[in-house]
C-alpha cells in the first residue's frame, strides 16, 4: 500500500484563508463595515457647515479635520477585531493550533485596514473637495492616509487585545490607543499643511513610513502577547 505524503500548508496560504474568512464574515454584517465610513463622512461634512464658507479658514482646517475624522472612524471597529472570535471560543482554538498566533494577528490587522482604513482613503478626496483642496493636496492626503491607516490598525490591535473581555472596553481602548495615535496624526496632517505652506513634505512622509515599518515589526508580537494574557 502506497502512502501519499501530505504537503505542509504554507503560512501564506493560511494567512490568505484567514483574510478570506474575515472579509466574508464582515460582509455578512455590512452595517459594521459601513458605520466607520458613514461616521467619517458625517463628521468631515459637518465642519464646513458649522464654520462657514470662508475658503481660507477651511483650507487651514482641512488636514486636521480630515485626519481626526479618519482616526476616530478607524477606532470604531477596533473593539470588534477579536471580540467575536473570543465570544464563540474560536480564538482559543486558533491560539492552540499549530499556526502561529502572530500570523492570525497580522491577518486580523490587515483585514481591519482593508475593511475600515482603505475605504477612508478612497473617500478622503471627495470630502477634501468640500474644504477647497486642490488636486495635488488631495493626492498627498490620500498618500498620508494610505501610510497612516495601516499603522492605526496595527497599533489598535494591541489595545483591542488588551481590553478583550473587559467591561467598558470601548472607553478603556480609547484611553490606551489615542496617545499612541498622536504621532501618526501629527505627521499625517502636518504633511498636507506643509505642502499648502510651500514647505517640503518628504520628512513627514518618511516618518509616517518609519512608523508603519515599526508597527509591522513590533505590533503583531505585542498583540500576540496581549491575547495570551487575555486568554489566561
Amino acid at each position: 500500500m502506497k502512502l501519499t505524503q501530505v504537503k505542509p500548508i504554507g503560512l501564506g496560504t493560511v494567512m490568505l484563508a484567514i483574510l478570506r474568512r474575515e472579509i466574508s464574515l464582515a460582509l455578512r454584517q455590512k452595517g459594521e463595515v459601513l458605520t466607520p465610513l458613514m461616521f467619517f463622512v458625517v463628521i468631515a461634512s459637518l465642519f464646513p457647515l458649522g464654520v462657514g464658507p470662508e475658503s481660507a479658514l477651511l483650507l487651514r482646517m482641512a488636514p486636521g479635520v480630515l485626519w481626526v475624522s479618519a482616526l476616530l472612524a478607524a477606532m470604531l471597529s477596533l473593539q470588534r477585531m477579536f471580540a467575536s472570535d473570543y465570544a464563540d471560543g474560536s480564538l482559543e482554538q486558533m491560539a492552540l493550533s499549530s499556526t502561529p498566533l502572530t500570523l492570525l494577528v497580522a491577518a486580523k490587522a490587515l483585514s481591519h485596514f482593508l475593511l475600515s482604513g482603505l475605504p477612508l482613503v478612497l473617500m478622503a478626496p471627495v470630502l477634501g473637495l468640500q474644504f477647497g483642496l486642490d488636486g495635488p493636496s488631495l493626492g498627498l492626503l490620500m498618500l498620508t492616509l494610505l501610510l497612516g491607516t495601516p499603522t492605526l490598525s496595527l497599533v489598535g490591535s494591541i489595545g483591542a487585545a488588551l481590553t478583550l473581555g473587559v467591561r467598558g472596553a470601548g472607553v478603556l481602548l480609547s484611553l490606551l490607543i489615542l496617545p499612541l495615535y498622536i504621532p501618526v496624526l501629527i505627521f499625517g496632517a502636518g504633511a498636507v499643511e506643509a505642502y499648502a505652506s510651500g514647505l517640503g513634505v518628504s520628512g513627514h512622509l518618511s516618518l509616517l513610513a518609519a512608523l508603519l515599518v515599526l508597527s509591522l515589526f513590533f505590533a503583531p508580537f505585542a498583540t500576540t502577547a496581549a491575547l495570551k494574557i487575555s486568554l489566561e
